[in-house]
C-alpha cells in the first residue's frame, strides 16, 4: 500500500489508479470494513487526525480532481465523507516528501519514462493538497528498504 504524500499529478497513469484503489483500501480498514492491512504503517498518519475518514475523504478528493483534469472518471461515489469542507491539513516532513520523490522517479524510471521525463527539472515536488510540508525527516512510519 503506497499512499502517496505527493501531489498525484506527479504519478503516472497506474500509479495514480493505484493510489485510488490503495486509499480505498485504507478508508475500508479506518471504516472497519476490513480488517487485512490494519497495522500498515501508512495508516498511521491518518489515526493521528482528528477524523481519519474526513482526511481519507479529503486525500481521495484531491486524487479524483487530478484525474478528473486527466479525463478519467473516478466514482466519487466510493468516498465515504465528502464533506463539502477540507480536511483539516496533516503534516509531512520535507525529509518524507523527498524520499517519496527518489521512489517514484525510480518507479517511473522503469515504468514510464516518458512521464518522467516531464518532471526533470523538480527538484522540490509539491505535496497532495491534503499535507503541510514541515522541516524534518523520513516519517518513522515508512519502510525506507522499498
Amino acid at each position: 500500500m503506497r499512499i502517496w504524500s505527493l501531489h498525484p499529478r506527479y504519478l503516472d497513469r497506474q500509479g495514480l489508479v493505484a493510489c485510488w484503489r490503495e486509499t480505498l483500501l485504507a478508508q475500508a480498514v479506518l471504516a472497519g470494513r476490513t480488517r487485512g492491512w490494519d497495522k500498515h504503517p501508512q495508516l498511521q498518519r491518518f489515526r493521528v487526525s482528528p477524523d481519519p475518514l474526513d482526511a481519507l475523504g479529503s486525500y481521495l478528493e484531491g486524487v479524483a480532481v487530478e484525474a478528473d483534469e486527466r479525463g478519467y472518471r473516478f466514482d466519487r461515489e466510493r468516498i465515504d465523507r465528502r464533506a463539502a469542507h477540507r480536511s483539516e491539513p496533516l503534516l509531512v516532513a520535507s525529509g518524507q516528501l523527498e524520499f517519496e520523490w527518489r521512489h517514484l522517479t525510480a518507479k517511473l524510471a522503469v515504468r514510464n519514462p516518458d512521464v518522467l521525463a516531464l518532471w526533470s527539472g523538480v527538484t522540490i515536488p509539491e505535496p497532495h493538497p491534503l499535507f503541510h510540508v514541515v522541516d524534518g525527516p523520513v516519517a518513522d512510519w515508512e519502510r525506507t528498504a522499498e
